[in-house]
């Protein structure tokens, strides 16, 4: 028997940023990872956005083609990611062996016009190179999407116009009406768009007269129903400044198509616009049901949820963005809290705090005070629920960025774990089932795997 092996082993073992052990990932699991909580180039608590890119950059050649293809529509689609799936789009062209794949694929995660040039300014980060065939094809197949109030609310001053990906991607019309539209596109004759930003930009110059315009401004926008439900929701602190009429706002707020806002925007809003609060949470309540449009059906059993609020939840989800992750989390949380039959609530962070049985808003409150936000340790939360719950549950859901201080366990029955952050490692592999993202596609998932298992 030799004695005098060196065992390197330990040395690569994974850790998280924390230092507990994490699971050693396919490049596939790397890369979901990486791509479905990103906002591109935006620092997270642990990690910047050039290191989260740079390993995308890298995984992408060491995927199947047809996954990456397919993770890209999943970012776009469910969880209403902009720039991250283009940005994967853009790494599948530089490769061979995904290259066949990138017109289609553009062509589908490109819907919003803006995003036109905004995957050129991408293609060209690294300096300006002719686009590749697949490149154009896609681009043109994005293009006949977009009618004129589109591609004129979109047309941004900015390195890469709309006129610019026209002529490079060669796009033909589909009739004559349209080709009529580009003419005036690079022409720069599109009709002003009526939006709201548009209609602020004309408003006076002269500070009082300037006030009173924009008040007026927005209350006509209001009256007139001409705010989508992101837009109301963003401009809440900007009704509050400008002394726009409170029952415009609620009346707005009361009647907006909110069926694709997730929770967490409406806790964001809330935020910091508290009086209004209430109306917010009667939005987010509708906002979850779906509008009636087939919400997902209940989670039937005793749902236990353990949800992160250790001091990196409180990282922002960019630097422009008024929302953290923790509102992320708890968005999340509030959802499986409205579609399982029976919940029971755990914060974590230096300890496991029993959370109120609360709803909505009041249930964002008791998560966002039970405790410090500090350390995580997620180890030691799970031991503390399985003394607690001896009898058992239907499923554990962790809503976490998965960077713990201390070992993690398998699940003793159920568990999914679902990662709101893009670090490299992460513990909720094995026997968990590990979800990467914060929309409502990650509840919708848990519901569909599991009807599945009862079929089966």
């Amino acid at each position: 028997m030799r004695l005098n092996v060196l065992k390197l082993s330990h040395l690569i073992t994974p850790r998280t940023h924390e230092g507990a052990p994490a699971a050693l990932l396919s490049a596939e699991q790397a890369l979901r990872r990486s791509v479905l909580s990103c906002m591109l180039w935006e620092r997270e608590f642990y990690e910047d956005g050039v290191e989260i890119a740079s390993r995308i950059r890298e995984l992408v050649p060491r995927v199947e083609a047809e996954k990456v293809a397919a993770l890209s529509v999943e970012a776009r689609e469910q969880m209403k990611l902009r720039h991250a799936p283009l940005f994967l789009v853009r790494e599948m062209a530089r490769h061979a062996t995904h290259r066949g794949l990138v017109a289609d694929t553009l062509t589908r995660v490109i819907q919003r016009a803006d995003e036109l040039a905004e995957f050129v300014a991408i293609y060209w980060a690294g300096g300006k190179q002719p686009l590749s065939a697949q490149v154009k094809k896609g681009l043109a197949g994005a293009f006949v999407k977009f009618d004129e109030y589109a591609l004129a609310k979109y047309d941004r001053a900015g390195a890469v116009r709309l006129r610019d990906v026209l002529f490079l991607s060669h796009a033909k019309p589909v009739d004559s009406a349209q080709a009529e539209l580009w003419k005036r596109l690079a022409q720069n004759e599109l009709a002003t768009p009526e939006t709201w930003e548009v209609a602020l930009s004309a408003t006076g110059r002269e500070a009082g007269e300037q006030a009173r315009s924009k008040r007026e401004t927005w209350e006509r926008l209001l009256a007139g129903r001409k705010l989508g439900a992101l837009a109301l929701l963003r401009n809440l602190r900007n009704f509050r400044e400008a002394g726009v009429s409170e029952e415009l706002v609620l009346s707005a707020l009361a009647v907006v198509k909110t069926e694709r806002v997730l929770p967490f925007r409406f806790l964001a809003a809330a935020r910091h616009a508290p009086q209004w609060e209430e109306a917010l949470e009667t939005a987010m309540f509708r906002a979850i049901e779906g509008n009636g449009e087939g919400r997902t059906a209940r989670l039937a059993g005793h749902t236990v949820l353990l949800v992160d609020v250790s001091g990196s939840m409180e990282s922002p989800l960019s630097r422009k963005a008024e929302m953290r992750r923790a509102d992320a989390a708890y968005g999340l949380a509030i959802l499986l809290r409205e579609i399982a039959e029976k919940v029971t609530v755990y914060t974590f962070s230096e300890h496991a705090r029993l959370v109120p049985s609360r709803r909505g808003m009041a249930l964002r409150d008791a998560m966002e005070k039970s405790q410090a936000h500090a350390g995580t340790y997620l180890g030691a939360a799970m031991r503390h629920v399985e003394e607690n719950h001896r009898n058992g549950y239907d499923r554990l859901v962790v809503i976490t960025d998965e960077q713990s201080h201390d070992h993690v366990r398998a699940p003793s029955g159920k568990g999914y774990v679902i990662n709101v952050a893009s670090n490299r490692n992460g513990v909720g592999y094995g026997e968990w089932t590990h979800i990467d993202g914060w929309s409502e596609a990650v509840v919708d998932y848990i519901a569909s795997l599991e009807t599945l298992d009862h079929l089966d």
